[in-house]
């Protein structure tokens, strides 16, 4: 509390030029101010002491920056107030607190000690008081009265005493410094008017803070007064609407508040949940009709409401159960693909014999572009069903299968509840794509999420996180895709029927194209079909040099591309009727991208020939062997994988196990080195389905029989030399037709495999069944019954040993 006690002895004291200065912090002292003061650095207690001992008196400077703890003369302002200590009491904790009067402005002129507390040379400041009050003044001191008491009147806390005091004072310099020490002026502001040493202008500046502070406080008042008028507005609002819900009652008449409600009932009524939701959804209805309809809460239940009577409970499709009508649906759409369509017409099959059965779960595996997506579309319009698509690649998120709990911002039920109801029926087709590519980190595993999902056990009762209540998945017809069944986790992968589909071989990429690329790229770039005709050694041309795929993407991409070049000419006015064939291709396409193998000419000793497997379908591959001088190493060649080089150390083996039989001598070996070489150097190969074509190919070249250049082979042979199976025989066979080879050498375990391969493949075509290396050779090294076939073996077999004895 700061009042202003009326001193008339002021006047008689007399201030000396040296006093003790006292730093204040966060406080400007006044004339004629009485405050307490709290004392406890050590400098200024001293500078106490000193001062009840002499005169009593101390200069008060006020400290610049408040958080020095020591302040030095840079630190304190050049004018303070000489102030009297009254009073002195010494604290139990060390601190001193005074009493002190301000008696007069005071500067600092230069500072005598600093040891042990500030001493400095003082000059009094004295104001001339105007001896006769003009107008302008006595209304300048008016103004700053009612200014005081506007500023209480607008809530400013100033005590009554100190209003009271105000009332009684016409001198200016003195009301402006009882004014400015009592309306809580900042540190600087207050030390700016009393540095003002005319009091007329030190009133004027007191009227301007005044004046600024008044507009503060009526802003303040206007901002609470919005504030509280809001509050009161809402209880007020909240009373009206009780009251109206009452009239309302009365009357018979509803609101739109009750007519939300009441949608809602008959929405869930509609949806003919389970028990166990219909009582979930009545719950979180009542709770609605409770809660404020702005309130957050309220939006959150609401949210939850419209998911529950949106997703189709008990709203499915009939299966169309015209097993000729589906067939021919997905003989329309796809190409071949016997074994999915099969599995398929035997899903309605067994639908058509009992009505309630658990939909399958389908995983089709094979590499890019062979119609996994698009299988899917179709089986669901042979069912009649609608189709959903949903990328599992790169997933994540186990969020993402099983929804966010609801106390989350923004939470949504799961991507599988989400296509539901965009379904709008609960017993879709639902195709769950790139399978082998979901991923995992700290969020959760969504694979692990997706074993209750695609198992017919559990997802009778799926619980979606968001829901919290079970929904029927079993009805849902779940199909799956991949590239490789490697990377699926192995609880996941038992729970699906796996089916796979390999590549398409060059006669079913030619029949996909003319049934369905070539029209489908006519009609996207406007080209009648008497325009243009590519005939089928231009859609050859085509499949084997510009694509190397399994499926045939790139097929219809290169068939877009010549539609393009012919869309281009027509609109040049150029030419009317446009024929593609395999001599025209590559003005249109370029030079070819990819050459076959070229075709043996001749029967040659050491030269196999093989068949390979490939993501874009069967290929033939040479295998040849060179004996020459040494020390009997063993050179492999043409960037070979572990496993095809395991296959030659093999195949040598058994050769050598064999030698006697084959008329290889025994020395032959340890004074001969033996390379194997597979052309095409720079393409990766591996697996084992080339052991027969080397053993062949090194036998070959050790006993100088030539191999018959009509003969394929692929199987894997073990150091007893019997023939292992191998798969990818259809494309095998394909690629040894293309060739122009009729003779095919395949294990005999692998007889089983030719039921899989159309009878257009197998037309014309001769297949010897192996069950160890004897029965290859013997169909594949030419024989030497006659004399010139005797004379050139032993002649190959003469010039063997001569370059292993003499250098080469």
């Amino acid at each position: 509390m700061v009042i202003d006690i009326e001193q008339k002895s002021d006047k008689e004291i007399e201030i000396p030029d040296n006093l003790p200065v006292l730093p204040v912090k966060d406080i400007v002292v006044f004339p004629y101010m009485i405050l307490p003061l709290f004392v406890g650095r050590e400098m200024s207690i001293r500078a106490i002491e000193y001062s009840l001992n002499t005169n009593r008196m101390v200069l008060l400077i006020t400290q610049k920056d408040l958080d020095i703890e020591s302040p030095t003369i840079e630190d304190l302002y050049s004018v303070g107030t000489v102030g009297v200590i009254m009073r002195m009491l010494k604290l139990p904790d060390g601190k001193v607190k005074i009493l002190v009067r301000g008696l007069s402005k005071a500067r600092a002129l230069s500072y005598s000690e600093t040891e042990p507390f500030l001493k400095a040379d003082i000059e009094k400041i004295s104001e001339k008081k105007p001896e006769v009050l003009t107008i302008e003044d006595e209304a300048q001191i008016r103004a700053v009265k009612e200014q005081l008491d506007k500023t209480v009147s607008l809530g400013k806390i100033i005590l009554p005493d100190v209003m009271g005091v105000v009332e009684g004072i016409e001198d200016p310099g003195r009301l402006a410094d009882l004014v400015a020490s009592n309306i809580g002026l900042k540190t600087e502001q207050a030390q700016e008017i009393l540095e003002i040493t005319d009091p007329v202008q030190r009133l004027k500046r007191v009227s301007e803070i005044l004046g600024r502070e008044i507009e503060l406080l009526t802003v303040q008042q206007k901002i609470q007064s919005e504030a509280r008028g809001e509050i009161d507005k809402t209880q007020r609002e909240y009373f009206l609407r009780e009251q109206l819900k009452a009239i309302q009652k009365e009357l018979g008449e509803i609101d739109e508040r009750t007519e939300e409600i009441n949608e809602f009932r008959k929405k869930i009524e509609d949806a003919k949940m389970p028990e166990k939701v219909m009582k979930e959804a009545d719950k979180q209805l009542k709770r609605l009709e409770k809660m404020h309809p702005d309130s957050a809460e309220a939006a959150t239940v609401r949210t939850y409401l419209d998911w529950l009577v949106e997703i189709p409970w008990s709203k499915s499709t009939t299966d169309s159960l015209d097993i000729k009508a589906a067939e021919k649906v997905l003989n329309d759409d796809h190409y071949d693909l016997e074994k999915v369509k099969e599995r398929i017409l035997e899903y309605l099959s067994v639908r058509k014999l009992k009505e309630k059965m658990k939909g399958p779960i389908l995983c089709f595996i094979g590499p890019p572009g062979v119609g996994k997506t698009s299988l899917g579309r179709s089986i669901a319009r042979a069912l009649g069903r609608e189709f959903v698509r949903m990328s599992l690649g790169g997933m994540r998120d186990e969020a993402e299968i099983r929804g966010h709990r609801r106390t989350y911002i923004g939470a949504l039920p799961g991507r599988i509840i989400q296509g539901i109801k965009t379904a709008g029926t609960n017993n879709p087709v639902f195709m769950l794509d790139e399978i082998d590519k979901i991923g995992m980190d700290f969020r959760g595993d969504p694979s692990s999420a997706l074993l209750e999902v695609l198992d017919p056990e559990q997802n009778y009762s799926f619980v979606d996180h968001y829901l919290g209540v079970p929904f029927d998945l079993s009805k849902v017809m779940f199909i799956t895709t991949g590239n490789l069944v490697d990377t699926i986790p192995s609880p996941l992968r038992d729970r699906m029927e796996i089916i796979y589909l390999s590549g398409y071989t060059t006669e079913e990429k030619l029949g996909i194209a003319k049934n369905y690329l070539i029209p489908k790229q006519l009609e996207e770039h406007g080209i009648s079909s008497k325009i243009l005709k590519i005939t089928d050694s231009g859609l050859r041309s085509i499949i084997s040099q510009y694509t190397r795929e399994a499926g045939v993407r790139n097929l219809e991409r290169e068939i877009a591309n010549v539609c393009r070049k012919v869309a281009k000419k027509i609109a040049e006015g150029k030419e009317k009727t446009f024929v593609i064939n395999a001599q025209n291709l590559h003005k249109y396409l370029g030079v070819p991208k990819f050459l076959p193998e070229e075709e043996m000419e001749k029967d040659e000793v050491g030269v196999s020939t093989g068949l390979a497997w490939t993501e874009a379908g069967g290929d033939i591959i040479y295998v040849e062997a060179t004996p020459m001088r040494g020390k009997g190493s063993f050179t492999l060649t043409g960037q070979l994988g572990d496993i095809m080089k395991e296959s030659a150390q093999a195949a040598l083996s058994y050769v050598r196990s064999r030698s006697k039989t084959l008329g290889i001598k025994d020395d032959l070996f340890s004074k001969t080195d033996l390379h194997i070489h597979v052309p095409a150097g720079a393409i990766p190969k591996d697996g084992p389905s080339a052991g027969i074509t080397m053993a062949t190919a090194i036998a070959s070249a050790l006993t100088g029989k030539a191999v018959n250049k009509n003969v394929a082979m692929t199987g894997e042979v073990t150091l007893r030399g019997r023939v292992l199976p191998v798969g990818g025989l259809k494309e095998k066979t394909l690629a040894a037709k293309r060739m122009g080879i009729n003779k095919v050498i395949i294990p005999k375990r692998n007889r089983k495999d030719l039921d899989d391969i159309p009878k257009y493949i197998k037309k014309d075509m001769e297949f010897v069944f192996a069950e160890t290396m004897d029965d290859v050779l013997k169909v594949a090294l030419k024989k030497t019954n006659s004399r010139k076939s005797k004379k050139t073996a032993n002649s190959y077999k003469s010039s063997v040993r001569k370059r292993a004895l003499l250098g080469g």
